[in-house]
């Protein structure tokens, strides 16, 4: 049994969204930005632009509601990628990793795309061509590779290593 539930998220998860994302950034490779470019203001911006154009959710503990992970996409802005939602970004905190958060964030998000945006045709995300386990989930989820940007990144050794775009259609 699930000791968590999944909802969307709400201008009041401000505070609880920073701290996640400040505490899974901590992490070497837990995001692509540090814990030093996780800021007020780019939490309010992704906060802002899913709740206007696109969706966010959040896990939480059942019996304490603590925020255990968040997911989020959003429109591109321009007109011709109207049927696209990008940034996607998820953030699980390093404590409920492998508890099955992150794939039930991503089942309800694409699950609310194919139900409630039948605007949307295409789900997008880029992942680090080291994170051979998370390109492996997205695509156990429907992603599918599209290419290779090369030297995209920088690696946490210094070098630079390839960005892998991948990205959900509707069926």
């Amino acid at each position: 049994m699930k000791h968590y539930s999944v909802t969307s998220a709400r201008s009041e998860d401000f505070s609880e969204l920073v701290n996640l994302y400040q505490t899974v950034a901590a992490e070497e490779g837990g995001l692509a930005r540090t814990q030093a470019e996780i800021s007020d203001s780019y939490v309010s911006h992704f906060l802002r632009k899913s709740l206007e154009s696109g969706v966010i959710l959040v896990a939480r503990a059942a019996e304490t509601q603590t925020l255990l992970g968040e997911i989020h996409c959003y429109a591109l802005g321009p007109q011709v990628f109207s049927h696209v939602l990008g940034e996607l970004t998820i953030a699980v905190h390093p404590a409920s990793q492998g508890q099955g958060v992150g794939k039930a964030l991503f089942t309800e998000l694409l699950r609310q795309v194919q139900e409630n945006r039948p605007d949307i045709l295409r789900v997008e995300l880029i992942a680090r061509e080291s994170n051979h386990k998370a390109i492996e989930f997205y695509q156990k989820l429907g992603f599918h590779r599209e290419g290779r940007m090369v030297s995209r990144i920088r690696s946490v050794d210094g070098g630079f290593e390839a960005d892998i775009p991948m990205a959900w259609y509707r069926t």
